[in-house]
């Protein structure tokens, strides 16, 4: 299949930068699209042009590192797929596939399709831990807890922290991933102790970085590459409201 590429090109965050076409052709429908652009960066390296800078790692979907928006969707048109597991058969022959970063205040450019997202780092290091002795490894059964929140937590857990949500979000909010982060600690009770301080520490954090607001729209749950549930956010709000009102101070 032959495809055209408009790519945003950047050299870093103090550059304006402009999209960019390049038509590739011969490209096989099993290819995943990171695979496509390996070929179009072999393409440019051999022409001797600059290749185009993006963020990968696993390519297996576990870890996150693969945010690209594609065609205005995190990750692509498919739901519950990463950039690196998208396959080029999704695409049509003679497509024109716009090709950009994630688009945040929060996540500046580092170049071309690279974003610093530290900043989803720097919620973590708020208080996305468990820092209370539990002692010795104990037998996981020891520890009774009701089927219901180890399927939530596990749930929540299985957020990679690529961003999607923040990207596709109108206001760069960066909710659902606080949200899952809180979840799935503070459903387990190793997590509970210190789960009103935590979350007080995240959601702070989140607003000093420069992430916007919920307004409810949820085109993060609906991007999610993992269908990480906005349920996880009602439940962040009424945390926080609790522990406002219980008056737990942040240490």
């Amino acid at each position: 299949m032959d495809i055209k590429l408009k790519i945003w090109r950047q050299k870093d965050a103090a550059d304006k930068g402009k999209f960019e076409t390049y038509d590739l052709k011969e490209v096989s429908p099993e290819m995943s699209f990171l695979e496509m652009m390996d070929y179009l960066n072999s393409k440019l390296i051999s022409e001797g042009k600059e290749p185009v800078a993006f963020d990968h790692d696993c390519r297996e979907g576990i870890c996150g590192s693969c945010g690209i928006y594609i065609n205005g969707r995190p990750h692509g048109p498919e739901r519950g797929t990463t950039t690196c597991e998208l396959r080029m058969r999704f695409f049509k022959n003679n497509e024109t596939i716009v090709v950009e970063p994630w688009r945040s205040r929060a996540f500046p450019v580092i170049k071309d399709l690279i974003v610093d997202r530290t900043s989803l780092d720097e919620i973590i290091k708020a208080g996305g831990f468990i820092s209370v002795d539990t002692g010795s490894a104990k037998d996981a059964n020891c520890i009774p807890i009701p089927k219901n929140n180890s399927d939530k937590a596990f749930d929540a857990a299985v957020c990679v922290g690529c961003g999607a949500c923040v990207a596709a979000c109108k206001n760069s909010s960066a909710m659902l991933f606080v949200a899952a982060k809180v979840a799935q600690m503070g459903l387990l009770p190793q997590g509970k102790v210190e789960a009103s301080i935590r979350v007080q520490k995240m959601v702070e954090k989140m607003d000093e970085l420069g992430f916007g607001f919920c307004s409810n729209i949820l085109a993060c749950e609906y991007d999610c590459p993992k269908h990480v549930s906005s349920e996880f956010i009602a439940k962040m709000n009424r945390d926080f409201f609790s522990s406002k009102v219980c008056k737990q101070k942040v240490i």
